[in-house]
C-alpha cells in the first residue's frame, strides 16, 4: 500500500487561500483546519494528509522529508535558504512584497544605518548587494515602532496594502522582493513517491500556469 502524501500548509492569513486551492484539486480536509487542535489532518483522499504549520516550519518539515510537499510564502524561502527541496511552481496567491520602509520626513541617513527586521538574512544580502553598511536589529513584530522610537533608521518588512506604514508616518523606500505562495517538494519524495508527487505538481501547474 502506498504511503500517504503529506502536504504542509502555512497557518494564519494564507491558510484560507491554500485550502481553496487544494479544493480545486479535489482535496478537502475532514476537519476544520482553523479550529482543530490536531497536527495531522486526514482528507477525503486516503492517500493525502495535511499538516498546518508556521511558515518557517513548513520549509523545515519539507526539507527533512517529514512532509513531502509544502505551500509557503516566498518570503520564508528567501530567509530560510535551505537546499533540501525544489520550488517548481509559483502558486500566484497570497501576494505581497518585502520592502524597505522609513519615516516620511526622515533625516539624512548616516553612512552606517540601523535596520530593524525579522528577515535578517534577506536584509543582509540586500544591503551587501547595494554596498551599504547596515547593522541589523532583529525584531519579531511591531516593526513600524523602530523608526518612530529611534531604534532603527529603516525597517525591512512584509507589506500588502501599505496602510499600516502610512498610519504610522512611514513610507516605502525600496522594493526588496515580490512575494507569493510557492509549492516546494522534498527532493527524496520526488524520487520515492514520484507518480503521486508529480501528479500534484502537474495539476497545480494547470491551475497556476
Amino acid at each position: 500500500m502506498n504511503k500517504p502524501i503529506v502536504i504542509a500548509l502555512t497557518k494564519g492569513r494564507p491558510l484560507s487561500q491554500l485550502i481553496d486551492l487544494l479544493a480545486r484539486l479535489g482535496i478537502r480536509p475532514k476537519d476544520n483546519l482553523k479550529q482543530s487542535r490536531k497536527l495531522v489532518f486526514p482528507t477525503n483522499d486516503r492517500l493525502v494528509q495535511l499538516m498546518v504549520l508556521r511558515g518557517m516550519d513548513v520549509a523545515t518539515y519539507v526539507e527533512h522529508g517529514i512532509a513531502d510537499v509544502g505551500m509557503v510564502g516566498k518570503d520564508v524561502l528567501l530567509e530560510y535558504g535551505g537546499n533540501g527541496f525544489y520550488e517548481p511552481i509559483d502558486l500566484d496567491i497570497v501576494k505581497c512584497r518585502i520592502v524597505v520602509a522609513g519615516l516620511v520626513d526622515e533625516n539624512s541617513l548616516p553612512r552606517r544605518i540601523k535596520v530593524a527586521t525579522k528577515f535578517v538574512e534577506v536584509t543582509k544580502r540586500f544591503y551587501a548587494h547595494k554596498g551599504v553598511q547596515a547593522d541589523i536589529i532583529k525584531l519579531s513584530g511591531a516593526m513600524e515602532l523602530a523608526p518612530l522610537m529611534g531604534l532603527a533608521h529603516r525597517i525591512v518588512d512584509i507589506v500588502e496594502t501599505g496602510d499600516t506604514l502610512r498610519a504610522n508616518g512611514l513610507e516605502e523606500k525600496e522594493l526588496v522582493a515580490e512575494v507569493s505562495a510557492r509549492l516546494i517538494v522534498n527532493k527524496v519524495s520526488l524520487k520515492t513517491k514520484y507518480e503521486d508527487v508529480q501528479d500534484i505538481i502537474k495539476r497545480l501547474g494547470v491551475l497556476c500556469p
